[in-house]
Protein backbone atom coordinates (compact mmCIF):
# COMPACT_ATOMS: atom_id res chain seq x y z
CA UNK A 1 0.00 0.00 0.00
CA UNK A 2 2.80 2.41 0.94
CA UNK A 3 4.52 1.72 -2.37
CA UNK A 4 1.31 2.46 -4.27
CA UNK A 5 0.79 5.77 -2.43
CA UNK A 6 4.42 6.77 -3.04
CA UNK A 7 4.05 5.97 -6.75
CA UNK A 8 0.92 8.09 -7.03
CA UNK A 9 2.61 11.02 -5.28
CA UNK A 10 5.64 10.86 -7.56
CA UNK A 11 3.37 10.67 -10.60
CA UNK A 12 1.54 13.80 -9.44
CA UNK A 13 4.69 15.88 -8.99
CA UNK A 14 4.89 17.05 -12.64
CA UNK A 15 1.29 18.21 -12.42
CA UNK A 16 1.89 20.25 -9.28
CA UNK A 17 5.16 21.55 -10.70
CA UNK A 18 3.36 22.75 -13.81
CA UNK A 19 0.68 24.43 -11.71
CA UNK A 20 3.08 26.14 -9.37
CA UNK A 21 3.45 29.86 -9.87
CA UNK A 22 6.16 32.40 -9.13
CA UNK A 23 6.19 35.37 -6.84
CA UNK A 24 5.22 37.96 -9.45
CA UNK A 25 1.84 39.54 -8.55
CA UNK A 26 -0.98 38.43 -10.83
CA UNK A 27 -3.46 40.85 -12.39
CA UNK A 28 -7.13 40.01 -11.95
CA UNK A 29 -9.26 39.42 -15.03
CA UNK A 30 -13.03 38.98 -15.16
CA UNK A 31 -14.00 36.23 -17.59
CA UNK A 32 -17.51 36.07 -19.06
CA UNK A 33 -18.17 32.71 -20.72
CA UNK A 34 -21.47 33.98 -22.11
CA UNK A 35 -19.67 36.58 -24.26
CA UNK A 36 -19.44 34.77 -27.59
CA UNK A 37 -17.97 37.81 -29.35
CA UNK A 38 -15.05 37.81 -26.91
CA UNK A 39 -14.47 34.07 -27.40
CA UNK A 40 -14.64 34.48 -31.19
CA UNK A 41 -11.97 37.18 -31.02
CA UNK A 42 -9.91 34.98 -28.70
CA UNK A 43 -10.23 32.08 -31.14
CA UNK A 44 -8.96 34.31 -33.95
CA UNK A 45 -5.94 35.35 -31.89
CA UNK A 46 -5.27 31.74 -30.91
CA UNK A 47 -5.43 30.54 -34.52
CA UNK A 48 -3.16 33.33 -35.78
CA UNK A 49 -0.53 33.38 -33.04
CA UNK A 50 -0.71 30.16 -30.98
CA UNK A 51 -1.92 27.25 -33.09
CA UNK A 52 1.29 27.17 -35.12
CA UNK A 53 3.09 25.68 -32.10
CA UNK A 54 0.42 24.75 -29.53
CA UNK A 55 -2.37 22.34 -30.32
CA UNK A 56 -5.74 21.65 -28.71
CA UNK A 57 -5.92 17.92 -29.16
CA UNK A 58 -9.05 17.54 -27.00
CA UNK A 59 -11.04 20.18 -28.89
CA UNK A 60 -12.65 19.89 -32.32
CA UNK A 61 -13.18 22.66 -34.87
CA UNK A 62 -16.82 21.62 -35.27
CA UNK A 63 -17.52 21.80 -31.53
CA UNK A 64 -15.90 25.23 -31.25
CA UNK A 65 -17.85 26.54 -34.23
CA UNK A 66 -21.15 25.30 -32.77
CA UNK A 67 -20.52 26.62 -29.26
CA UNK A 68 -19.27 30.03 -30.43
CA UNK A 69 -21.98 30.57 -33.04
CA UNK A 70 -19.67 30.37 -36.07
CA UNK A 71 -20.76 28.82 -39.35
CA UNK A 72 -18.73 25.88 -40.65
CA UNK A 73 -17.91 27.87 -43.81
CA UNK A 74 -16.53 30.80 -41.79
CA UNK A 75 -14.60 28.42 -39.54
CA UNK A 76 -12.91 26.68 -42.44
CA UNK A 77 -12.18 29.92 -44.28
CA UNK A 78 -10.81 31.98 -41.39
CA UNK A 79 -9.53 29.60 -38.70
CA UNK A 80 -8.41 26.37 -40.35
CA UNK A 81 -5.16 27.05 -42.23
CA UNK A 82 -4.23 23.42 -42.89
CA UNK A 83 -5.86 20.52 -44.72
CA UNK A 84 -7.81 19.62 -41.57
CA UNK A 85 -11.54 18.94 -41.83
CA UNK A 86 -14.27 20.52 -39.71
CA UNK A 87 -14.58 17.40 -37.55
CA UNK A 88 -10.86 17.13 -36.81
CA UNK A 89 -9.13 18.00 -33.56
CA UNK A 90 -7.35 21.35 -33.35
CA UNK A 91 -3.80 20.07 -33.76
CA UNK A 92 -0.73 22.13 -34.56
CA UNK A 93 0.82 21.51 -37.99
CA UNK A 94 4.28 21.43 -36.37
CA UNK A 95 5.54 17.91 -35.73
CA UNK A 96 7.23 16.82 -32.51
CA UNK A 97 10.50 16.36 -34.38
CA UNK A 98 10.35 19.93 -35.71
CA UNK A 99 9.50 21.29 -32.27
CA UNK A 100 12.46 19.54 -30.64
CA UNK A 101 14.76 20.78 -33.39
CA UNK A 102 13.62 24.41 -33.18
CA UNK A 103 12.79 24.80 -29.48
CA UNK A 104 14.43 21.84 -27.79
CA UNK A 105 11.09 20.64 -26.37
CA UNK A 106 7.57 19.96 -27.60
CA UNK A 107 5.29 22.93 -26.72
CA UNK A 108 2.49 21.86 -24.36
CA UNK A 109 -1.06 21.26 -25.51
CA UNK A 110 -3.29 24.16 -24.42
CA UNK A 111 -6.70 22.52 -24.21
CA UNK A 112 -6.65 22.37 -20.41
CA UNK A 113 -4.11 25.10 -19.64
CA UNK A 114 -6.74 27.38 -18.09
CA UNK A 115 -7.66 24.65 -15.59
CA UNK A 116 -4.03 24.11 -14.62
CA UNK A 117 -2.83 27.72 -14.52
CA UNK A 118 -5.97 29.79 -13.97
CA UNK A 119 -7.24 32.83 -15.86
CA UNK A 120 -5.30 35.41 -13.80
CA UNK A 121 -2.01 33.59 -14.40
CA UNK A 122 -2.58 33.37 -18.16
CA UNK A 123 -3.70 37.00 -18.41
CA UNK A 124 -0.61 38.26 -16.57
CA UNK A 125 1.77 35.85 -18.30
CA UNK A 126 0.74 36.84 -21.81
CA UNK A 127 1.20 40.55 -21.00
CA UNK A 128 4.59 40.38 -19.27
CA UNK A 129 6.97 39.23 -21.98
CA UNK A 130 9.98 41.52 -22.38
CA UNK A 131 13.06 41.73 -24.57
CA UNK A 132 16.02 39.81 -23.15
CA UNK A 133 19.01 39.39 -25.51
CA UNK A 134 20.56 36.84 -23.13
CA UNK A 135 17.78 34.34 -23.85
CA UNK A 136 18.05 31.99 -26.88
CA UNK A 137 14.80 33.32 -28.38
CA UNK A 138 15.36 36.93 -27.31
CA UNK A 139 12.52 37.13 -24.79
CA UNK A 140 11.85 36.48 -21.13
CA UNK A 141 8.81 36.69 -18.90
CA UNK A 142 8.11 38.18 -15.48
CA UNK A 143 5.68 35.42 -14.47
CA UNK A 144 7.64 32.51 -15.97
CA UNK A 145 11.34 33.30 -15.56
CA UNK A 146 13.62 31.93 -18.31
CA UNK A 147 10.63 31.04 -20.44
CA UNK A 148 11.42 28.86 -23.43
CA UNK A 149 9.13 30.47 -26.00
CA UNK A 150 9.43 33.64 -28.10
CA UNK A 151 7.18 36.66 -27.63
CA UNK A 152 4.82 35.87 -30.50
CA UNK A 153 2.55 38.82 -29.66
CA UNK A 154 5.30 41.46 -29.85
CA UNK A 155 3.90 42.87 -33.11
CA UNK A 156 0.62 43.64 -31.33
CA UNK A 157 1.89 44.81 -27.95
CA UNK A 158 5.17 46.34 -29.08
CA UNK A 159 8.71 45.81 -27.84
CA UNK A 160 8.44 45.67 -24.06
CA UNK A 161 11.59 46.26 -22.01
CA UNK A 162 12.55 46.48 -18.36
CA UNK A 163 12.83 50.06 -17.09
CA UNK A 164 15.45 50.46 -14.35
CA UNK A 165 15.40 53.46 -12.03
CA UNK A 166 16.71 54.57 -8.66
CA UNK A 167 14.32 54.12 -5.73
CA UNK A 168 14.78 54.71 -1.98
CA UNK A 169 16.25 51.74 -0.13
CA UNK A 170 13.83 50.31 2.43
CA UNK A 171 14.61 48.06 5.39
CA UNK A 172 11.98 46.80 7.82
CA UNK A 173 9.42 49.06 6.17
CA UNK A 174 11.48 52.24 6.66
CA UNK A 175 13.68 54.28 4.34
CA UNK A 176 17.43 54.05 4.88
CA UNK A 177 19.36 57.33 5.26
CA UNK A 178 23.08 58.06 5.00
CA UNK A 179 24.36 58.57 8.57
CA UNK A 180 26.77 61.29 7.43
CA UNK A 181 24.73 63.42 5.05
CA UNK A 182 21.21 62.43 6.12
CA UNK A 183 20.25 61.91 2.47
CA UNK A 184 18.13 58.87 1.59
CA UNK A 185 20.10 55.94 0.18
CA UNK A 186 18.83 54.68 -3.18
CA UNK A 187 19.14 51.42 -5.07
CA UNK A 188 18.43 50.35 -8.63
CA UNK A 189 15.02 48.77 -9.25
CA UNK A 190 14.29 46.93 -12.49
CA UNK A 191 10.70 45.81 -11.90
CA UNK A 192 8.85 48.12 -14.29
CA UNK A 193 7.89 46.98 -17.78
CA UNK A 194 7.67 49.68 -20.46
CA UNK A 195 6.52 49.30 -24.07
CA UNK A 196 8.61 51.34 -26.48
CA UNK A 197 6.39 53.79 -28.30
CA UNK A 198 5.55 53.11 -31.91
CA UNK A 199 6.66 49.47 -31.86
CA UNK A 200 3.22 47.83 -31.57
CA UNK A 201 0.06 47.93 -33.66
CA UNK A 202 -2.23 48.15 -30.60
CA UNK A 203 -2.63 50.53 -27.72
CA UNK A 204 -2.23 49.20 -24.19
CA UNK A 205 -6.00 49.06 -23.72
CA UNK A 206 -6.54 47.28 -27.04
CA UNK A 207 -3.83 44.72 -26.29
CA UNK A 208 -5.19 44.05 -22.80
CA UNK A 209 -8.64 43.46 -24.30
CA UNK A 210 -7.19 41.11 -26.91
CA UNK A 211 -5.42 39.08 -24.22
CA UNK A 212 -8.57 39.01 -22.09
CA UNK A 213 -10.51 37.61 -25.06
CA UNK A 214 -7.80 35.02 -25.69
CA UNK A 215 -7.91 33.93 -22.05
CA UNK A 216 -11.71 33.76 -22.27
CA UNK A 217 -11.41 31.36 -25.20
CA UNK A 218 -8.84 29.25 -23.33
CA UNK A 219 -11.12 29.20 -20.27
CA UNK A 220 -14.00 27.98 -22.45
CA UNK A 221 -11.83 25.32 -24.13
CA UNK A 222 -10.73 23.93 -20.76
CA UNK A 223 -14.37 23.13 -19.90
CA UNK A 224 -16.83 23.66 -22.77
CA UNK A 225 -19.78 22.43 -20.68
CA UNK A 226 -19.08 24.59 -17.63
CA UNK A 227 -22.15 26.82 -18.02
CA UNK A 228 -24.38 23.82 -18.75
CA UNK A 229 -23.01 22.02 -15.69
CA UNK A 230 -23.71 25.06 -13.53
CA UNK A 231 -27.30 25.23 -14.79
CA UNK A 232 -27.86 21.53 -14.14
CA UNK A 233 -26.33 21.91 -10.68
CA UNK A 234 -28.77 24.71 -9.90
CA UNK A 235 -31.73 22.57 -11.00
CA UNK A 236 -30.47 19.65 -8.90
CA UNK A 237 -30.16 21.82 -5.80
CA UNK A 238 -33.66 23.22 -6.32
CA UNK A 239 -35.01 19.69 -6.75
CA UNK A 240 -33.31 18.57 -3.53
CA UNK A 241 -34.80 21.52 -1.63
CA UNK A 242 -38.32 20.72 -2.86
CA UNK A 243 -37.78 16.99 -2.28
CA UNK A 244 -36.59 17.67 1.28
CA UNK A 245 -39.78 19.61 2.04
CA UNK A 246 -42.03 16.82 0.81
CA UNK A 247 -39.88 14.15 2.51
CA UNK A 248 -40.10 16.03 5.80
CA UNK A 249 -43.90 16.41 5.53
CA UNK A 250 -44.27 12.72 4.66
CA UNK A 251 -42.06 11.71 7.58
CA UNK A 252 -44.07 13.88 9.97
CA UNK A 253 -47.32 12.34 8.70
CA UNK A 254 -46.09 8.77 9.20
CA UNK A 255 -44.61 9.43 12.61
CA UNK A 256 -47.26 11.69 14.10
CA UNK A 257 -48.83 8.82 16.07
CA UNK A 258 -45.52 7.46 17.31
CA UNK A 259 -44.87 8.55 20.88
Amino acid sequence: MKKIIATLLVSALPVFGFAAGGSYPLDKVNIDLTDKAAMQDGLKTFANYCLGCHGMKFQRYERVATDLGISEEAMMANIVFTDAKIGDHMRTPMTDEQAKKWFGVVPPDLTLVARVRGADWLYTYLRTFYADPSRPLGANNKVFDNVGMPNVLVALQGNQVIDCKQVPMVENGKKVFDPLTGAPITEESCDQLVVQKGTGSMSEQEFDETIKNLVTFLEYSANPVKLKSQRIGTYVLLFLVVFFVFAYLLKREYWKDVK
